[in-house]
């Protein structure tokens, strides 16, 4: 997804990494090596350091990379724009990390079970993911550390301090780095992922000029409660633009058309949708409108293009693209 990220290294527990595998196999993955983790948070990332620099943790060594990113599986909504920020930030600093405001004030306990005493929230901050190190510091970092550390450390930007004397630059993360900690938070995952697909949709008219208004207006009445791409062209053409918007992730598809029943063209369109594997992870809509503007239009008639329509859907829903048919007939 982010395209200037060299190697990805995925550090799971050994008895997932067949999983794992099939998962990165499965969905196209690219530039994905897998590596056993340990039974800590730190001897796991610095089983994922050893790749670039140690050939017992891979076959094969990987170039080394001026900056690390350290990210986890838990916050899976990071958006290109904090990764660069933080990245950009540890290349100056050394090291570098997203941070949030505390919702919740901290507190400590006293060996009887009450109140000790408690820091003031408005000082504070929650270190979140991702962060980012210079290589050689993360690195070295990590072959310093004691088993003390590695057994029972949880932050990444306090080695960096401790051992290479690294003061970490704090970046002001976003809402969207909440941990999936609790079995409800999938829901709210689930909830989060559906919004952002439903928030663009690419319209493709293909109909003659003097009956053009529907392919017009619907782009205009949309755009103003989501993202819209308007394309006026034959969907069986391959065109560079509706490729960019595959490129782009989006999966909502208006087809306006006046020819009867175009499958066929609807047809090429599904090709280049399953040939972009975006279907791979999440259910493509594509919406066939047909403007039906013939003097001799009849009711069976619309609903032999509507069965034929239901037909073409059965069979691309078994390619995660859910077709949908609107047959509008007016003289």
């Amino acid at each position: 997804r982010i395209s200037w990220i060299s190697d990805i290294i995925v550090v799971v527990s050994p008895e997932n990494i067949e999983t794992m595998k099939t998962i990165i196999e499965k969905y196209g993955h690219k530039r994905v090596t897998v590596v056993e983790g340990g039974i800590t948070r730190h001897r796991s990332i610095f089983n994922g350091l050893k790749v670039f620099a140690e050939n017992e943790f891979s076959s094969h060594l990987l170039q080394k990379p001026e900056v690390v990113i350290i990210h986890d599986a838990v916050r899976p909504f990071v958006e290109e724009d904090i990764v660069s920020k933080v990245v950009m930030a540890a290349k100056e600093h050394g090291a570098a990390g997203a941070i949030r405001p505390l919702v919740s004030t901290v507190i400590a306990s006293a060996a009887d079970g009450c109140l000790d005493h408690s820091l003031e929230r408005a000082r504070y901050r929650a270190s979140e993911m991702p962060q980012a190190f210079l290589f050689d510091i993360i690195y070295e970092a990590y072959q310093q550390c004691t088993d003390y550390d590695l057994d029972y450390g949880t932050e990444c930007l306090h080695l960096a301090l401790k051992y290479c004397k690294t003061n970490a630059k704090l970046v002001e993360g976003t809402a969207d780095l909440w941990k999936v900690t609790y079995k409800r938070d999938l829901y709210a995952a689930e909830s989060i992922i559906k919004d952002n697909l439903s928030q663009q949709v690419c319209v493709i008219t293909n109909v003659k000029e003097t009956h053009a208004q529907v392919g017009f207006l619907l782009p205009e009445s949309l755009k103003s409660q989501i993202k819209v791409e308007a394309i006026s062209i034959s969907p069986s053409k391959s065109d560079s633009h509706l490729q960019n918007i595959f490129s782009g992730q989006c999966y909502n598809f208006v087809c306006v058309n006046y020819k009867k029943c175009a499958v066929q063209e609807t047809q090429q369109l599904v090709d280049m949708l399953e040939k972009s594997n975006i279907p791979l992870l999440y259910p493509v809509v594509l919406i066939l409108v047909h403007l039906d503007i013939s003097e001799n239009t009849s009711f069976s008639i619309g609903m032999e293009d509507l069965t034929t329509i239901k037909k073409f859907a059965r069979e691309t829903k078994k390619k995660n693209i859910l077709v949908y048919g609107l047959l509008i007939q007016y003289k």
